[in-house]
């Protein structure tokens, strides 16, 4: 891949396998309905002066860039948008009964499976009308990964990033370390940055989802992207020789990783990194959000999982896609049908880049001249992958998830001796979810 005059170009589905829909939704665990829209913010009859978004951007960097997004819709349609923002984890974990009771007219929301496991239960509203303006902006991979089980439009694309580990250049400089490409290597570094006095991985497991994206990693390239999507699919089994692979190579890094990894934010996970406490951390582009300081954003670089299995190099890359959709019932239609149409173009994607540019652009047509060195190297990477995951709690059932693997790979983090029985276990409770 190479930048073109007019910035990055993203090669045709040939090159890569995007995942779509993995069919069969059925009704998460309803939650308790914290979250509602906001009261009294529509527009009612006028059905244009305002339009409600529900957000799960609550760090102060995306919440910003979003602000920046709106104040430029409202200068250009004169519509106001009131923003419901809630706790990024408290908004995941109650998301269906929020979509069932009253929820706001549009919503943050992710591409794949996450998104069509609400389409298909009637949750959200197609917006292919939308798409009729935004089509030309967005690469074929963008519109797949956008599009229900019914082949219709649910979903517009913002953003996406990929996950990799994220290292201080200095530090990788002063200790004379290399990047790593194979296990062996990778495990050699680990073994010398502890030697060095550093924290060789950092690692926050405390919102639970940070352990999905490791074991996600591990797996594709212990065992390729095929496996990986059968398990995520409910086909392949757990106490399968190749799943327990995965774990063994994971219990073989679990060392180096930051001890209380349970009880630590990503944020704080992050802050080791930022003070050079840490030499490495596993998470997606997103990470950047947290240095703040220019020097330290600077500083910062990434290399792809090392590869385990020559079979499958590093040709898998995990790039989740975020965005928005239309809940079933907006109350103003209209007016959410506009701000759908305007997040959709470059101008809404380069105001939240300037702000936020911890992440890359879903649009080609965006401009890419602004992107830093992360930024380009980034969309680089999504953009040669020969395969794409979205991240385990969106390529899966989203109860499996949430009530089987989270506090599943909790424990296994705690006591990796467990794992046979841990594994037993996560294939039982599989076994219901995906029959019913």
């Amino acid at each position: 891949m190479h930048l073109s005059p007019s910035g990055l170009s993203v090669p045709g589905p040939s090159r890569r396998s995007l995942l779509r829909g993995i069919g069969g939704a059925a009704a998460l665990g309803a939650g308790i309905p914290l979250l509602s829209a906001c009261g009294g913010s529509s527009s009612g009859s006028s059905g244009t002066k305002t339009v409600t978004v529900g957000s799960n951007a609550s760090d102060a960097v995306p919440k910003k860039a979003f602000a920046n997004v709106y104040s430029a819709f409202k200068k250009k349609s004169g519509i106001t948008v009131d923003i419901n923002t809630k706790d990024h984890n408290t908004f995941q974990e109650q998301i269906n009964s929020y979509l069932q009771g009253t929820p706001d007219d549009v919503f943050h929301w992710f591409a794949g499976y996450r998104m069509q496991f609400f389409a298909a239960k009637g949750l959200a509203t197609e917006i292919d009308d939308v798409w009729k303006s935004i089509g030309d902006n967005f690469p074929t991979a963008m519109k797949d990964l956008s599009k229900g089980e019914d082949g219709k439009y649910y979903f517009v694309p913002l953003y996406t990033y990929p996950w990799a580990i994220f290292y201080r250049k200095s530090v990788f400089k002063k200790y004379g370390y290399e990047v790593p490409t194979t296990w062996s290597d990778f495990i050699k570094l680990c073994k010398q940055m502890k030697k060095d006095g550093l924290v060789p991985i950092a690692f926050g497991d405390s919102d639970k989802w940070p352990a999905l994206g490791t074991f996600d990693q591990i797996n594709v390239r212990t065992n390729g992207y095929d496996f990986h999507i059968s398990l995520m699919k409910g086909e392949a089994s757990w106490t399968d020789a190749k799943t327990r692979a995965a774990f063994d190579n994971w219990a073989e890094i679990l060392p180096y990783h930051q001890d209380g990894a349970v009880g630590r934010t990503w944020q704080d996970a992050a802050q080791t990194l930022v003070s050079k406490k840490a030499g490495m951390y596993l998470l997606g582009m997103f990470v950047g959000q947290q240095f703040t300081n220019k020097a330290d954003l600077a500083d910062l670089d990434f290399f792809a999982f090392p590869e385990i299995d020559p079979s499958y190099g590093q040709d898998t890359v995990e790039a989740p896609t975020d965005g928005f959709m239309l809940s079933k019932s907006p109350k103003n239609h209209s007016g959410a049908v506009k701000l759908l149409e305007f997040l959709g173009t470059p101008q809404a994607e380069e105001t939240y880049l300037s702000a936020d540019p911890s992440v890359v652009a879903a649009s080609t047509k965006a401009d890419t001249s602004a992107y830093s060195a992360l930024q380009k190297k980034g969309y680089e990477m999504i953009s040669n992958a020969k395969h794409l995951t979205q991240y385990m709690d969106r390529d899966s059932r989203p109860d499996f998830t949430s009530t089987v693997m989270q506090p599943a790979l909790q424990k296994f983090i705690r006591d990796p001796k467990g794992v046979d029985s841990l594994l037993s276990s996560i294939e039982r409770q599989k076994k219901t979810i995906f029959a019913s």
